[in-house]
C-alpha cells in the first residue's frame, strides 16, 4: 500500500507569491551554484508531496557475463528485520592442459625393473581468500565485506556441479545466456556421503587469524617425512600472510577425479574438461551466520590446492630412493555464479521501506504524489511561474529502530516505467549531466555517529519537468551495485543486484527545491 506524505500545501499559496520570471543575462549573475543574487530577483523554496512505497524486483539478473566485477557471496544472512538469504557459489575450474603428475623425463629415469613410483595425496583444500583491510599498525588484515553474526558458523558442502555452464543460452545458440540468482544447480551425488568436503556439513566460521595451513608430506606407506607451513601474501615483497578460508577436501575423491586424469582425454584442453567437470558446486545452508563478499578477480584468487608426494622405491627392498614433492592448483575460473536460496518474501508495513539489495527489495518513489489529477494540477501551476530552478535535493531517512549492522554507503535513484514484466529501467539525467558525485546518494551519518539519511542531487530532471512538457517518472531506489556508477554511456539503465547489505528506511523523503523568482 503506498502512503503519501503531504509536505506542504503551497499551490495556492504560490498564486499570490509568484510573478512571471523574465531573465536575461542582464538581469542576474550565475555564481556558480545555480543560485540568483541581485536586487530583481528573490529566492526561496518548498517541500513537494512524495509517495514511496515498497517494490520487491523478482527479475535479478548477473548479465550476461556472470559478476563480471568477481564479487560473489557464499553464506547466510538471517536477520528478523530482511530476507533470510543463503548463498551458493557455483564455479568453472581452470587447468594447465600440460599437468604430469611426474614430469615424464623424471619418470622415465625413475620408473625401471627395479623401481616403482607412487603418489600420494598429502592434503587437498578448497581455499577461499578473504577481502580484507590492512590495520593501522600494518602487521596484520582485518575482515571486510562481510555481514551477519560472524560469532556463528553456517554448514558448508562441496560438491561436484552437474550443471554445464555456458556463456551461451542452450535453448537459443544465437543469444547469451543470461544468469539470475534464482537459477537451480545439479549436485552431484549430493547424498550423504557425496560431498566432495572432508568434514560433512562443515562448519564454516571466518576468521582474521586464520592466515597459514599446514601440510605434513607423506610417504606411500602414511609414513610422515616433512612438514610445510603454506602461507600468502598480497605481494612478493610482503611479509604480512593473508588470511584465507580452507574447506579440507577428500584425497581419495579429488585423486580419482583430477590426479588418476591427468594425460587423458579429459585433460587435454580446458574445452574437454568443462565437459568432463562441469564446475564445482559450494552450498551454504543454515539459519545463522554470515554472509561473506569473495573477490574472485583479487590478488588471490579461491582455488582448490591439491598437494601431493611422488616416492621412489626400490621393488625388491621397498626402501625410499628419491621423493618429489609437488603442489597442483585449480584455480575457481571461467564462468562464475551465485545463486541464492530465500525465504518467503517477508511483507512489511508501510511505514517500514525495506531495502535489501542481494534480496531484490527496492523501493518506487513518485516526487508529485499518486493522484494523476492532483499531480498534473500541481506541475501546472509550477510550471505557469517560470521559476528557475536553483536546487533540487531528495532525502530518505534510515529508520534507526530497524536492524543497522548491514547499512549500506550509498543508495541509487534510477527511473523505471513501473512494468512487472520486462521493465525498462533509465538514468537520471543529474547522473551523466552532473557526475556521480554531484548525483550523491551516500550515508550521512548525525552527531553520535548513526546511520541518518541519504541525499540525492536531482535539480537537472527537476527542472526539466517544471521547465517544459517532460513528465515525472516513477524513480526506483536500492541499495547500491557496483555496476551503478561504471560510466554512463547511454541513458538505458541495467538493474544488477549482488550487494547483500540491507537499511530500513522511514516513509517520510523530502524533495525540497530552491528557486529564484522575479520580485514584483
Amino acid at each position: 500500500m503506498k502512503r503519501k506524505i503531504k509536505k506542504s500545501a503551497y499551490v495556492v499559496a504560490l498564486a499570490f507569491v509568484f510573478t512571471v520570471v523574465i531573465s536575461c543575462e542582464k538581469d542576474f549573475t550565475d555564481i556558480g551554484s545555480s543560485i540568483i543574487s541581485n536586487t530583481k530577483f528573490s529566492t526561496g523554496s518548498l517541500e513537494v508531496d512524495v509517495a514511496i512505497e515498497n517494490s520487491p524486483v523478482s527479475d535479478l539478473n548477473f548479465g550476461t557475463t556472470p559478476l563480471n566485477s568477481g564479487i560473489l557471496l557464499l553464506g547466510v544472512h538471517a536477520s528478523d528485520d530482511y530476507e533470510k538469504i543463503e548463498a551458493s557459489i557455483i564455479s568453472q575450474l581452470a587447468i594447465d592442459t600440460n599437468i604430469e603428475v611426474i614430469n615424464s623425463d623424471t619418470l622415465a629415469k625413475y620408473e625401471t625393473l627395479t623401481t616403482d613410483v607412487f603418489t600420494t595425496i598429502d592434503t587437498v583444500f578448497l581455499r577461499l581468500p578473504y577481502q580484507v583491510t590492512l590495520n593501522t599498525a600494518g602487521d596484520a588484515y582485518e575482515l571486510d565485506s562481510i555481514i551477519g553474526d560472524q560469532s556463528k558458523p553456517f554448514t558448508l558442502n562441496v560438491y561436484q556441479s552437474g550443471t554445464y555452464l555456458s556463456d551461451l543460452n542452450l535453448s537459443d545458440t544465437s543469444k547469451k545466456r543470461v544468469y539470475s540468482p534464482n537459477d537451480s544447480y545439479i549436485a552431484i551425488d549430493r547424498t550423504s556421503g557425496g560431498e566432495l568436503n572432508k568434514d560433512e556439513n562443515f562448519r564454516f566460521l571466518p576468521k582474521a587469524t586464520d592466515t597459514e595451513i599446514e601440510v605434513i608430506r607423506r610417504l606411500n606407506d602414511n609414513t610422515a617425512y616433512k612438514t610445510e607451513t603454506v602461507t600468502y601474501t598480497n605481494s612478493a615483497t610482503s611479509t604480512v600472510p593473508l588470511p584465507f578460508a580452507v574447506i579440507p577436501l577428500k584425497e581419495d575423491k579429488i585423486k580419482e577425479l583430477f590426479l588418476d586424469q591427468y594425460g587423458a582425454i579429459n585433460f587435454e584442453s580446458q574445452e574437454k574438461f568443462n565437459d568432463y567437470f562441469k564446475g564445482i558446486f559450494i552450498e551454504a545452508t543454515g539459519d545463522e551466520g554470515s554472509l561473506i563478499s569473495f573477490n574472485f578477480n583479487g590478488v588471490e584468487s579461491p582455488s582448490i590446492e591439491v598437494y601431493y608426494t611422488n616416492t621412489v622405491r626400490e621393488t625388491a627392498t621397498n626402501d625410499t630412493i628419491k621423493t618429489f614433492r609437488k603442489n597442483d592448483r585449480f584455480l575457481l575460473s571461467g564462468i562464475r555464479t551465485s545463486t541464492y536460496k530465500k525465504n518467503v518474501s517477508k511483507t512489511y508495513p508501510a511505514d517500514k521501506i525495506v531495502l535489501q539489495g542481494a534480496a531484490g527489495s527496492e523501493a518506487t518513489i513518485e516526487l508529485f504524489g499518486t493522484d494523476a489529477n492532483t499531480v498534473a494540477a500541481e506541475i501546472e501551476a509550477l510550471r505557469a511561474k517560470n521559476l528557475l530552478i536553483n536546487d533540487a535535493s531528495l532525502t530518505v531517512y534510515v529508520d534507526k529502530t530497524a536492524d543497522i549492522t548491514a547499512v549500506p554507503y550509498q543508495l541509487f535513484l534510477y527511473k523505471t516505467d513501473g512494468a512487472t514484466s520486462n521493465p525498462v529501467y533509465n538514468q537520471i539525467k543529474d547522473i551523466y549531466t552532473e557526475g556521480a558525485f554531484s548525483f550523491g546518494g551516500l550515508l550521512e551519518r548525525d552527531a553520535e555517529g548513526a546511520p541518518e539519511k541519504y541525499t540525492f542531487r536531482i535539480t537537472d530532471y527537476i527542472s526539466d519537468i517544471l521547465s517544459g512538457p517532460t513528465a515525472p517518472s516513477t524513480l526506483g531506489l536500492k541499495v547500491i551495485n557496483s555496476t551503478d556508477l561504471l560510466p554512463v554511456t547511454d541513458t538505458i539503465y541495467t538493474n544488477f543486484n549482488w550487494n547483500p547489505k540491507a537499511v530500513t528506511l522511514s516513509n517520510t523523503p523530502i524533495l525540497n527545491i530552491s528557486y529564484s523568482e522575479k520580485k514584483n
